[in-house]
């Protein structure tokens, strides 16, 4: 009885990498088939149609593994363009996007999603319990520290206040085995905290406002 139960668990595991790759196959070839590419937009807004495909039209991500990108600091958009074409931080679709654009797009880019209003993914307040080991946690690494007071971010810091809870999961643990190269220092980070202290974070940030004017 027992094996069966493990066999059922890792075929579910097997269903859900597969449906994964599926997704992530389906929004290469949308971008590579149906929008126009980088190099052939004339304007800002054609270029940017390319994001929508997995970052929304109305800036609400496909996936809630996909970041929300309207509202996020220009800095800290522009940084992450530059690694992902240089190769410092590796995905499957925003790798190869990025490198066929110049650095002056990579700002433009920037600056185009940082003037559009953050979207409200009405997420839940993280219960008191979770609150309260979010709080002891970010007081023993300090993410407050870069990320500044109720997690809103600023210039080159991203906000993660309001931000997808599965995303900023996922971040953190990619930071914490180095699938995600590009932040030595929240590797350090992660490496210090439990995988529970990671997802008590990403569920209290989650829950939070953004803040206007921040």
């Amino acid at each position: 009885m027992e094996q069966g139960v493990n066999d059922s668990s890792g075929l579910s595991s097997v269903r859900r990498r597969a449906a994964r790759d599926a997704a992530l196959a389906f929004m290469a070839a949308l971008a590579a088939t149906f929008l126009p590419t980088p190099s052939s937009a004339e304007t800002i807004e054609e270029k940017a149609q390319l994001c929508a495909a997995c970052h929304g039209e109305n800036g609400i991500p496909q996936q809630k593994t996909t970041p929300v990108i309207w509202g996020q600091y220009q800095g800290y958009l522009y940084l992450d363009l530059r690694d992902y074409k240089s190769g410092a931080r590796k995905n499957d679709i925003m790798t190869p996007l990025a490198q066929t654009l110049e650095r002056d797009d990579l700002m433009a880019l920037a600056l185009y999603f940082s003037q559009k209003r953050w979207p409200d993914l009405q997420q839940p307040q993280a219960p008191a319990d979770v609150a309260a080991r979010a709080t002891r946690v970010n007081a023993s690494v300090g993410c407050t520290g870069c990320h500044q007071g109720a997690y809103q971010g600023e210039g080159t810091q991203p906000r993660l206040a309001g931000q997808s809870r599965e995303y900023m999961q996922q971040t953190m643990l990619d930071f914490r085995t180095r699938a995600r190269g590009n932040n030595p220092g929240m590797t350090d980070l992660m490496l210090a905290i439990s995988d529970d202290d990671i997802a008590a974070l990403a569920q209290y940030m989650a829950g939070l406002q953004y803040i206007a004017g921040q």
